[in-house]
């Protein structure tokens, strides 16, 4: 019986924890892109846009407007 608990038990406790760990990775990222407008230039370039020097003030001042609360 503890054969099987344990591994769901394991599994749900890293789900749970890769997915927390994803979200302030992510946060962490997206904080230091308001910083840098070349990681902005690079992730637009990384889905296929290309963006020109008016497209990319808009979207630094959208980052900068963007609120990334802590908890």
């Amino acid at each position: 019986m503890w054969s099987y608990i344990i591994p769901i038990i394991t599994l749900i406790v890293g789900a749970i924890l890769g997915f927390i760990g994803g979200v302030f990775y992510l946060r962490k990222q997206l904080e230091r892109m308001q910083k840098d407008p070349e990681m902005i230039q690079k992730m637009a370039k990384q889905m296929g846009y290309n963006l020109n020097k008016q497209q990319m003030q808009r979207a630094q001042q959208m980052m900068k407007n963007q609120k990334f609360p802590r908890k």
